[in-house]
């Protein structure tokens, strides 16, 4: 996320542990508000992978080096033009950027995203972040397909993702019912695969889950992305036993949300492929 030191949010989450105070570079168009008080709402478009699970889940620690898994980046407007050849020199193999928010923006910083990763050797792959409350699933798929997020069998692309978690714009679960959001969901992934051929992933983490889709189990054949922050996965949703993705914190190096892929590099090629 770009530096704006002159505008600082202080966000207040309670946890078990107590009031945990989160100070936070301010995105464009927010202002400082005080200790207590609800912070503006940010711009539309403005969503980016995981901008919730701090004030939601908080922070516990950092995974130990595992060899059987693949560091990755996830990337949006907030980075702008990336600094792809540092992040390959890290040990980064495997890049997602942000394409699409509801059926109203585009990254435009997708196309050096995208490609730059690709450029520098790494296997990517594009992500929407969903607004329930705007339009349909089916309606968001086709957008996220036709401005990024479509799937091509090269080996070097990897699938969709489908970025479900808390509206950053108003009512955490956008003002739906468990069995509404489980809905909305399924015609996103139903459309996703009628257009691609693939399965989307999802990515979600277990809190919002359980809060917005009353812990639902049926998607368990569809590959999951957990974010969770801290030394572990922990609970995943109901369903899954596995999971092929995690982000596992906000604050890396260069670019910061970092990620791991559950397997080796091949595996991730082998992911990409469909295989």
């Amino acid at each position: 996320m770009p530096v704006h030191r002159s505008r600082l949010v202080r966000i207040r989450a309670l946890g078990t542990a107590g009031a945990v105070l989160l100070t936070l570079l301010a995105l464009p168009g927010t202002s400082a508000v005080a200790d207590g008080a609800s912070p503006s709402v940010p711009p539309r478009g403005s969503a980016h992978m995981g901008m919730g699970v701090l004030a939601h889940d908080g922070q516990a620690g950092l995974p130990t080096s595992r060899a059987t898994q693949t560091e990755g980046v996830d990337v949006s407007s907030h980075q702008g033009n990336v600094a792809w050849p540092t992040l390959w020199s890290s040990g980064v193999r495997w890049a997602y950027a942000k394409a699409t928010e509801g059926t109203y923006y585009t990254n435009p910083y997708h196309a050096q995203q995208y490609n730059g990763s690709y450029d520098v050797g790494m296997v990517r792959g594009a992500y929407h972040f969903a607004t329930p409350d705007t339009t349909t699933g089916a309606a968001q798929a086709d957008y996220f397909v036709d401005r990024g997020g479509a799937w091509s069998a090269d080996g070097r692309t990897l699938p969709g993702v489908l970025d479900i978690e808390w509206n950053p714009y108003g009512d955490d679960c956008y003002g739906k019912s468990a069995s509404s959001m489980v809905s909305w969901i399924r015609d996103f992934l139903d459309r996703y695969r009628a257009r691609t051929g693939r399965d989307a992933v999802i990515y979600t983490a277990t809190s919002w889950w359980k809060q917005c889709t009353g812990n639902y189990a049926g998607f368990a054949s569809t590959p999951l992305w957990i974010a969770r922050y801290a030394s572990t996965v922990g609970e995943l949703p109901a369903g899954w036993s596995t999971y092929t993705m995690w982000q596992y914190t906000s604050t890396g190096p260069t670019v910061g949300d970092h990620d791991r892929f559950n397997g080796t590099v091949d595996g991730v090629r082998s992911f990409a492929t469909g295989s």
